[in-house]
């Protein structure tokens, strides 16, 4: 039955992919402009062509580190706000119009006031990871609020500081639901990421290749470097979901 469950999914996967193929086929014909949308062939070759260069590669493991960076700091600090909070009523009322307020956030305006206090290398970073704060914060909130309460009483029964419950208790409690959702988070991340790097034009970042293929009008090169963020986005998040699988698996 899981079996064919997987299948299943994989052929309307396949089917969505065929789908998106057939749109961009018909928009080309439609537009008949290659200075503005590209053939799917014109965009794969020269996708083929950056990833033969080392350019491209040392723009990719640049872009991919600050999404790593992002995602880890807003995973840590999201996660232990969210225990902390869960052990703190009051804690709690105080992060509540904090996370409104981040999630509400403009991104360009945010990523163009820290381009004035950092560098374009570290402004993708911080405004990356103050979207995901709110995500993962909310993420863990959620799994730790869903802990039945005859777990809380326990701790109260036997007298268990908060720092331990914390630690022992909470932290494995929520681990599986914010890693289950951890995928989505960073392939977010990485939009996000490359999103700030063509801002604030960051030296090798996909997001910098980006800017300089527009400023170029080399549309193909343009498509091609999207093509690989969305690509990269997927690998990553079904990555994330594998890591949690075998998690939940070991932890049994």
């Amino acid at each position: 039955m899981k079996r064919f469950k997987i299948q299943k999914n994989f052929i309307f996967s396949l089917f969505s992919v065929v789908f998106l193929w057939l749109f961009w086929l018909i928009a080309y014909f439609i537009v008949r402009n290659d200075y503005l949308l590209p053939s799917v062939w014109d965009t794969l070759r020269e996708t083929g062509r950056l990833m033969g260069t080392g350019e491209f590669w040392r723009a990719f493991g640049g872009t991919l580190l600050r999404t790593l960076v992002a995602f880890v700091l807003s995973l840590v600090s999201g996660t232990g706000l969210a225990v902390t909070a869960r052990l703190f009523t009051g804690v709690r009322a105080f992060f509540a119009p904090i996370v409104s307020v981040l999630r509400s956030l403009p991104t360009v305006a945010v990523i163009l006031v820290i381009l004035l206090w950092t560098s374009p290398a570290v402004a993708p970073v911080i405004v990356s990871m103050l979207v995901l704060l709110p995500a993962v914060y909310s993420a863990a909130l959620s799994a730790l609020d869903e802990v039945q309460e005859e777990y809380g009483e326990l701790i109260r029964a036997f007298r268990v500081g908060k720092a331990r419950s914390a630690v022992k208790f909470y932290l494995p409690l929520a681990a599986p639901p914010v890693l289950g959702q951890a995928g989505g988070i960073f392939s977010l991340g990485l939009k996000i990421t490359v999103s700030g790097e063509v801002l604030a034009s960051t030296y090798r970042s996909l997001g910098g290749m980006m800017q300089e293929a527009k400023m170029y009008v080399q549309m193909p090169a343009l498509l091609a470097l999207t093509l690989v963020t969305v690509l990269t986005g997927f690998l990553l998040e079904g990555l994330c979901r594998l890591a949690c699988r075998l998690l939940v698996r070991w932890r049994r």
